[in-house]
């Protein structure tokens, strides 16, 4: 069986308390949920992270070649601001899927530049939960190719 690692960056942790206006309401956990349903409906195993440290997700970036089939990447506010995961994402060699759950290119002007974004194979965002259903869509169409 094929696994995907899904990291989820600083706050996500929070979310269903926070800002549900930009984030929605659903829970970390719930999100979860519905990514493991949909791995089992696409034969793939689901692995969930979620760290608010940079360094943990960039040792976690560094797993993906030896331990998984793809990478499935939500580095909330770091996507605008850490060349030290894209550098992670550059070196990692398996298909890669960013996500957000709102559009950032619909938000503030510093939050429209996603520096992470430029060493992955592809970007969905602003579908909510849903963005994370469709990363994975995406991840097992690379993967499967």
């Amino acid at each position: 069986m094929k696994r995907i690692l899904i990291i989820n960056g600083p706050n996500l942790n929070l979310l269903g308390n926070r800002e549900d206006d930009i984030y929605g309401k659903d829970s970390l956990d719930k999100i979860k949920s519905d990514c493991e349903k949909k791995g089992k409906e696409k034969n793939v195993e689901i692995i969930f992270f979620q760290s608010n440290n940079e360094g943990e997700i960039i040792e976690k970036i560094h797993e993906v070649n030896d331990k998984y089939d793809g990478l499935v990447i939500n580095p909330a506010a770091f996507t605008h601001t850490s060349i030290a995961i894209l550098d992670s994402l550059r070196a990692n060699s398996k298909p890669k899927i960013e996500i957000h759950l709102s559009n950032i290119y619909a938000r503030e002007e510093y939050r429209k530049k996603s520096i992470t974004s430029e060493g992955v194979d592809g970007l969905i965002c602003g579908f909510g939960g849903n963005s994370y259903l469709l990363g994975i869509e995406a991840i097992c169409n690379l993967i499967y190719k």
